[in-house]
């Protein structure tokens, strides 16, 4: 079993304790450099410009840019978004995106996508939001175009939402040419590409388009949840002709490792409600060493789990990123 970290970002108001600005960045890079050092797989980011549970004026780092700089700031651990939105960058500039960054990282992107579900945060930034099944008929196609575009020399797709290297237009002398496609150069590190994360649980339509085209699915929900879905992904895959075992599994946890009076004043310097708070807490799993150990080994040995992304609250100032790659992670490993 492989785990990964989520960086504090802000969107989950993991940064209000930190002065606003570059010094907030800081604290993502140190999180960054310290997940590494602790022997993590991967760095996570969220793709979301509000904070939550409200709309507050504090920081949210967009996703790509903060990537950009982690790329830098590391050198061996691999650099995923869980998710990216579909939502907001045309998947063709999500191709050139994607494929410069394997590039700066030396092939440690890990790619994440998703329809987009937030339509509050869509809304404000003056993003349409449309009906799950536009949305995800979208996502289908985005996952396509990442494909052709990270592989191909030029590219074109004509379908229902995306048009893509295809039409009649004036090129840079002003003479009227036919498109013979799009190009997106240089080509990403990895082959055939980037590890491509499809994220949701809708079982008619998202579940059939991570059977397609991901390379790992994720979830979040009990055991019980995740071997369901596990199980419908499964039929996806034989209706489409792929083998269920080349898409590897993964899970998004929320974990605090402290004491009760930690997590707490954690939450409450944090400006949640009484009741944002306890909804935070009942998110979170086990705290006790086995109890989590037990809990994390069944999502492997009864979900083939591969890979658990873990949102720790305190990540820019407590301990429990450490507490977990020390107390917890080992366990998991030595089992395998």
């Amino acid at each position: 079993m492989k785990f990964g970290a989520f960086v504090p970002q802000g969107w989950r108001l993991d940064l209000m304790q930190i002065p606003a600005g570059p010094q907030q960045y800081q604290a993502m890079k140190k999180c960054a450099l310290r997940a590494e050092k602790a022997g993590y797989t991967s760095l996570w980011l969220y793709d979301h410009f509000h904070t939550v549970p409200d709309p507050l004026p504090e920081a949210c780092f967009e996703v790509w840019t903060a990537t950009s700089a982690l790329a830098e700031a590391t050198s061996t651990i691999r650099l995923g978004q869980m998710c990216g939105c579909n939502i907001y960058r045309p998947p063709t500039l999500l191709a050139k995106i994607t494929a410069n960054l394997d590039v700066i990282s030396n092939g440690r992107l890990e790619v994440g996508l998703g329809a987009g579900w937030y339509e509050h945060e869509c809304v404000a930034y003056g993003y349409p939001f449309e009906k799950p099944a536009v949305r995800i008929g979208q996502l289908d196609e985005a996952a396509q175009i990442l494909h052709g575009l990270w592989t191909q020399d030029t590219f074109q797709f004509e379908g229902k939402h995306y048009r893509v290297g295809v039409g009649q237009v004036k090129n840079y002398r002003g003479q009227q040419v036919q498109l013979s496609g799009a190009y997106n150069h240089p080509k990403p590190v990895q082959k055939p590409h980037p590890p491509l994360w499809i994220a949701g649980s809708g079982e008619q339509l998202t579940l059939r388009t991570v059977a397609r085209y991901a390379d790992y699915s994720n979830f979040m929900g009990s055991l019980a949840q995740v071997q369901k879905k596990n199980a419908v992904l499964d039929e996806h895959c034989q209706r489409e002709g792929r083998n269920p075992a080349d898409i590897k599994r993964s899970v998004n946890i929320n974990v605090f490792l402290g004491s009760d009076q930690e997590l707490e004043k954690l939450l409450a310097d944090c400006g949640r409600n009484p009741s944002d708070i306890e909804g935070l807490k009942a998110m979170l799993y086990p705290r006790e060493r086995q109890a989590l150990v037990d809990q994390l080994g069944a999502l492997r040995d009864q979900a083939n789990v591969d890979t658990v992304i873990v949102y720790f609250p305190d990540a820019a100032s407590g301990e429990s990123l450490e507490r977990f790659a020390e107390q917890i992670a080992p366990a998991l490993r030595s089992s395998e």
